[in-house]
């Protein structure tokens, strides 16, 4: 999920009609889903929106940049559904500019951003702006807005938040690697290192289509992430729920996962000192047969990978 949406229109009138549009409280009844717009329009100040119709708030925030008629940049706080009033404010900013010689013809872009931390907003307004600026259009057009229409069918709450989840464990899961470069880390590095692979590992657990695999894997990155820090009693206990989670995946499971729960134990048992139980257990990840080439040029370069605590390897 992405966290913004853009969007483009070219409207039929000249760039100050436009921009009168944006902040008419009459137009923006016509045009924006029967919301009157309240504001001085100065930076800094306040502004809410209201449905006219029984008088209720739509949605508030603050005046950020105010540049007739050129550019508006506000913050949204989302006030006419409770779940989305808890998520944190995002961003609309609105650009304008001739598209024609003759100012007959403007072009608008909306931008709708800073929406990663608000999955419900996100897909509320992504079919919701699609409707505001085509009635727009209509308004400055033809003299009248477009009726209520039906956008089509949207992503519930739930999907859209669990889909976000997963965007958010991938991005995680790919930033450990950033830090897992063998250098020697830092303590504010250790607490980024430790951050990233934590989050990764709860994302996953309320990611979009999550399986056993995905926590394994996940469990494995913890593992590996504690053994480098040389921390074995909570790098053996990732390995273990790794190896747990390999079992209940059964065939979902890839053959280097179940390699790499054995690797995961032997690094965490050799930071450990445990160095006879570490080496039955990397015995028995060599063991693993890899069918596939590239997986296995993968996995012979993670065997070979240090820290491996004395552990002697034949990788």
């Amino acid at each position: 999920m992405p966290a913004a949406h853009i969007y483009e229109i070219f409207i039929r009138a000249p760039q100050q009609r436009v921009w009168d549009a944006l902040t008419d409280p009459v137009d923006t009844v016509a045009y924006f889903h029967g919301t009157r717009i309240e504001s001085s329009f100065e930076p800094g100040a306040r502004y809410i929106s209201r449905v006219v119709a029984g008088d209720r708030p739509a949605v508030d925030g603050e005046i950020e940049v105010f540049d007739p008629p050129n550019r508006l940049v506000l913050t949204w706080h989302v006030l006419y559904d409770a779940e989305m009033a808890d998520e944190p404010p995002s961003r609309v900013e609105w650009l304008l500019s001739p598209a024609t010689d003759d100012d007959s013809v403007t072009r608008v872009t909306l931008r709708h951003g800073d929406l990663a931390l608000s999955p419900r907003t996100w897909a509320s307004v992504k079919l919701g702006w699609v409707g505001v600026l085509n009635s727009l259009k209509t308004l400055l057009e033809t003299g009248q807005a477009l009726p209520p229409v039906d956008t089509g069918d949207r992503e519930s709450g739930g999907a859209v938040e669990a889909q976000w989840h997963r965007t958010q464990a991938i991005d995680a899961n790919n930033s450990v690697w950033e830090l897992l470069d063998g250098r020697t880390h830092s303590a504010d590095e250790i607490d980024d290192l430790l951050g990233r692979a934590y989050a990764a590992a709860y994302h996953w657990r309320r990611a979009a289509g999550t399986t056993p695999v995905n926590a394994a894997r996940a469990s494995w990155l913890l593992s590996r992430v504690h053994a480098v820090l040389g921390d074995g009693r909570l790098a053996l206990h990732h390995a273990q729920q790794c190896a747990v989670h390999v079992a209940t995946a059964g065939q979902l499971a890839a053959d280097f996962d179940h390699l790499y729960a054995h690797e995961s134990a032997a690094r965490a048992l050799a930071c450990l000192g445990r160095l006879e139980d570490a080496s039955i257990e990397f015995d028995a990840a060599r063991a693993v047969v890899i069918a596939d080439d590239e997986d296995r040029a993968i996995v012979e370069a993670d065997l070979a990978t240090e820290p491996w605590f004395g552990l002697t390897i034949d990788a």
